[in-house]
């Protein structure tokens, strides 16, 4: 009875909320990831953050319009002197910056896609999660049934050891032995339900759904043939190295913007104003004065000579803050290689331990069955027939989890080349346009803005300083 109820409250663990219904296939799932993935969401965001970058730079040289109201009392001795009321326009154009708006918009279009290159990084490690994922509840499904069923074979085993030792033909520790494998196996069942309510919850975090009636892994794709091939490809596609180049690149523009700071600009400004006085005194002396309209352009030159050691410190400082992301490229190309190599190495591992499971497998049922024929006519122990059926679990288990680790380590490759990925893989999604956007704010010259994100309810303020009780207070 303890461990039906203790059966129950796993299965309670591993059951799903009252949800409808719906098969799934791996296709489904990384769908699904792709779509409602916050990770992958929150990367989009921060690829529109950096399109933003463009227009800034480019701000800098393009003309700016201002208004200008004002009202003045003036006071003479305390007493009403006249006001004077002014409106007018001011436009002001940048004519030279030495260059620096060409520089800043490089640096900014160098950010743009490196953002876009770890969008596409965030994306294939979302993949690999949904698979992973994926591939662990089929895991743990398959190693619940087993344990199961390797609970029903050892409660049969116990009760014809007890109806043996009943009869003379086993011993009192023979059936101790049979009672401990059977607890032993239960255990193993309820671990083996906790794995898979867990498996289930990160599958849930990951593709947004809980998992229901999971299609078998499908065929892998295809996969490079050798790691030097692997290697090779991850050169050139990786997005972590395509990215460590990009922000390198956008480094060395901020380098030339600093030193452009050294030279001189010019500036353009056309302002027109009307004013209106009105003559202090009242009564009889209210003087109403009447108003004009006035006019300027200038143009001015503005060239240092000094600057104090800032702009000199900033360019050192810059220049160091590129050789930092020259180093950033080796290491990221130095980790792809890497993780390229080992997962090339821990596919080949589990295809091998693969077909080694499987002659496990089929060598271990073989053998227990001929060790319970010959327990049953007394020429084997019968904990020989416990190790028996122990060794046909564990060679079923193994099997089970390589297979798994053979599918997370071919994915883990194509992930480590830049290669899974949801369109790369055949799967039917509305492609994400990470380039539409920053074609549109490139050259937007107005200053529209939307609502933005709605606001979220905040937490109960109480619970930013002290946590919540649960239970009677402590004493």
């Amino acid at each position: 009875m303890r461990f039906k109820s203790l059966l129950l409250l796993a299965a309670a663990l591993a059951a799903s909320p009252p949800l409808a219904a719906r098969a799934d296939t791996l296709p489904d799932a990384i769908a699904a990831a792709y779509e409602q993935n916050p990770d992958l969401r929150a990367q989009r965001a921060f690829v529109r953050q950096a399109d933003e970058a463009v227009p800034q730079a480019l701000a800098g040289g393009r003309p700016t319009l201002g208004t200008r109201l004002n009202a003045d009392q003036a006071a003479l001795d305390f007493k009403d002197n006249g006001r004077t009321y002014t409106a007018g326009l001011q436009l002001s154009q940048s004519l030279y910056q030495g260059g620096r708006i060409k520089t800043a918009t490089s640096a900014a279009e160098n950010r743009i896609y490196a953002a876009r290159a770890r969008l596409r990084a965030a994306e294939n490690q979302v993949v690999l999660n949904t698979v992973t994922a994926y591939a662990d509840v089929l895991r743990f499904q398959r190693v619940v049934e087993l344990n199961a069923n390797q609970v029903k074979v050892l409660e049969r085993e116990l009760q014809a050891s007890k109806d043996r030792f009943e009869v003379g033909d086993l011993t009192r520790t023979d059936v101790a032995q049979s009672q401990a494998r059977l607890a032993n196996a239960q255990s193993n069942a309820v671990v083996a339900q906790n794995q898979l309510a867990a498996a289930r919850q990160a599958y849930l975090r990951v593709v947004g759904r809980l998992p229901e009636d999971l299609a078998p892994m499908p065929p892998l794709p295809v996969l490079p043939g050798t790691a030097g091939q692997a290697v090779d490809i991850a050169r050139d596609n990786s997005p972590a190295v395509i990215a460590a180049r990009y922000d390198e690149a956008a480094a060395r523009y901020d380098v030339k913007t600093l030193q452009k700071q050294r030279l001189p600009t010019v500036a353009g400004t056309a302002s027109a104003s009307y004013a209106y006085f009105e003559g202090g005194g009242g009564g009889a002396n209210f003087v109403r004065q009447g108003g004009f309209f006035s006019q300027d352009v200038a143009i001015t030159a503005t060239v240092p000579l000094y600057q104090a050691g800032l702009v000199g410190s900033q360019v050192r400082q810059s220049q160091e803050r590129r050789s930092q992301l020259m180093e950033a490229i080796t290491s990221a190309s130095r980790a792809n290689e890497e993780s390229v190599t080992n997962a090339f190495n821990q596919l080949r591992a589990a295809r091998a331990v693969i077909e080694a499971s499987r002659v496990a497998v089929e060598a271990n049922t073989l053998a227990a069955e001929g060790v319970k024929q010959e327990n049953q006519v007394g020429t084997r122990t019968i904990i020989e027939l416990l190790n028996a059926e122990q060794e046909r679990l564990t060679s079923e288990v193994n099997l089970v989890t390589a297979r798994r680790e053979e599918q997370v380590a071919a994915y883990s490759l194509l992930a480590a080349v830049g290669a899974a990925e949801a369109v790369a893989l055949g799967v039917p999604v509305s492609e994400y346009d990470a380039v539409t956007n920053a074609q549109k704010v490139r050259h937007r010259l107005l200053d529209d803005t939307s609502g933005g994100p709605a606001a979220l309810p905040l937490p109960d303020k109480e619970r930013a300083s002290r946590s919540l009780v649960i239970g009677p207070p402590v004493p």
